[in-house]
């Protein structure tokens, strides 16, 4: 199934798949925020840093499977397996973009 996602959401998920920590964080906007398992992480090198932990701490899959519109942002829902507790997970992405960037990430079960 095709979800036709925008290209900078597209991007994102290439980048978490191949754990490339540096080509995740200049997806983002300089100012971006990123809100996952409760933390906060303003700017891109706050964000890099978020990607290369998760991507040394954790060995996971994750694979998108449905797309929404909801209140200006871009929901994607993806199933995550791999080595985390809880595994595996249902996780719904909320992006916001600006211009062919990404200005906000949430990540929520």
């Amino acid at each position: 199934m095709s979800l036709n996602l925008p290209r900078a959401i597209e991007a994102y998920f290439k980048a978490d798949k191949k754990g490339n920590a540096q080509a995740l964080s200049e997806l983002f906007t300089p100012d971006a925020v990123v809100v996952d398992e409760g933390n906060t992480y303003t700017g891109r090198d706050a964000i890099w840093q978020w990607m290369a932990n998760a991507s040394t701490k954790y060995t996971y899959t994750v694979e998108p499977s449905a797309r929404a519109e909801e209140g200006g942002r871009t929901v994607i829902t993806c199933h995550l397996v791999g080595n985390f507790p809880g595994s595996p997970v249902d996780l719904r992405y909320f992006f916001v973009l600006k211009g062919n960037q990404i200005a906000e990430l949430e990540i929520v079960p």
